[in-house]
């Protein structure tokens, strides 16, 4: 048997590394709470509200960026021009703003001393404090992600099928509708997917924007900080389940995806 190379037991040391200082702390969360506290704690109803609005908003963030995004990623997919490094630059920014400046840059134009934030507020939209507030903030740190797959997916599809489909007659909305939706429909389920994942779990630009009515991330923060581990872990636990719903949907759409490629 051929003896292993020493960088061999090196990646391999350090691999295990990493894959027990992710896990660990995650099955330490998962274990210290017991079914009945799990039970008791979705009973109370300040963590099945904000369990619900954690989902609803980050849905809403997910579905504005499929409304808004689909038509961006298109575009950059099949078009080259002058300044488009520039505007996928843009499009990363929110990935790596700090959060909380997310939150305090979204209220600065959203508040009555600013144009836009004049208007918002004569069409009796209130962004501070609000529902609407935490879906714009969830939209802007989630659309890079659900951008950067659907633009994917449509560099997958090759563009001599839309210039048959064109050269048919068929328009360009009608060949999209027909043709690229259909065949990127998985990248972008999964850009949606991935985009809820990133919003649901934003604690930094929501508690600047809206501390009230809770999300689930900022009403483990004031559990923990007001009764500590023993009453924020249950509801920690709860947000984790979600998050690993939509993460195991998303692996096994990646794995679809990989299987038809």
């Amino acid at each position: 048997m051929r003896k292993k190379d020493p960088f061999f037991w090196f990646t391999l040391a350090c691999g295990t590394f990493i894959v027990g200082y992710i896990l660990l702390p995650l099955i330490e969360l998962i274990t210290s709470s017991s079914v009945s506290d799990l039970w008791n704690s979705i009973k109370d109803k300040d963590v099945a509200a904000s369990i619900r609005l954690s989902v609803y908003t980050a849905g809403s963030a997910a579905v504005i960026s499929f409304l808004f995004g689909t038509p961006l990623a298109f575009f950059l997919a099949r078009y080259d021009f002058k300044g488009k490094r520039f505007l996928e630059a843009v499009i990363d920014l929110p990935i790596v703003i700090p959060h909380p400046v997310v939150g305090i840059a979204i209220l600065g134009i959203a508040g009555k001393n600013h144009w836009i934030g004049q208007i918002i507020s004569e069409l009796g939209i209130r962004v501070l404090g609000s529902v609407t507030g935490i879906i714009a903030v969830l939209t802007f740190v989630g659309i890079p992600f659900y951008i950067h797959s659907a633009k994917n997916g449509f560099e997958a599809v090759s563009p001599r099928l839309e210039k048959v489909s064109r050269s048919l007659g068929a328009s360009m909305s009608s060949t999209f509708l027909r043709i690229t939706f259909p065949l990127a429909w998985r990248s972008m389920l999964i850009g949606i997917i991935m985009c809820s994942a990133r919003a649901i779990s934003e604690f930094g630009a929501v508690v600047v924007v809206a501390y009230h009515p809770m999300t689930a991330p900022v009403l483990i923060y004031e559990r923990f900080e007001g009764y500590g581990l023993k009453y924020s872990q249950p509801v920690a636990v709860w947000l984790v389940l979600v998050c690993l719903t939509l993460f195991f949907a998303l692996r096994i759409l990646t794995l679809r995806k990989a299987k038809e490629t």
